[in-house]
């Protein structure tokens, strides 16, 4: 399993907000800037974190984005989950899931449900504070 770019370079501009928190609004032009990205792409990933209130926008020449709470209360996975979707390893896991062709029968469940709540356990664990 690999994230997407949406994942990986979402959590690259998170990262620039949450380095700078409390310093004021970073443009996206500054964030495109530092870390070799598309601004049309980067505008497109900080709609998806803002619809889920996970940074808001200033408008203004001084302008950008900012963290709508302190870093440590940003959980990594409401990043990814914002930018990615919802991370199910098996189709019985998933919200919209429960269409499992094979249902309780599925020989795989029980260590895809591990796997699961694992990777669940180290995304919400670890906030955009870790990252600093």
């Amino acid at each position: 399993m690999k994230l997407s770019t949406r994942g990986r370079y979402g959590l690259m501009a998170m990262s620039h907000l949450a380095n700078n928190y409390g310093g004021g609004p970073l443009s996206v032009n500054y964030i495109a800037e530092k870390e070799g990205l598309s601004v049309a792409y980067l505008e497109q990933l900080f709609s998806r974190l803002k619809k889920r209130n996970l940074v808001k926008s200033i408008r203004g020449a001084q302008g950008g984005y900012v963290l709508t709470e302190p870093p440590e209360k940003i959980a990594i996975g409401d990043v990814i989950e914002a930018l990615e979707g919802e991370l199910a390893f098996s189709c019985c896991s998933s919200e919209e899931g429960h269409n499992c062709d094979r249902g309780r029968d599925c020989s795989a469940k029980t260590i895809l449900d591990r796997i699961q709540e694992e990777v669940d356990d180290v995304l919400y664990s670890m906030t955009l504070e870790d990252m600093r």
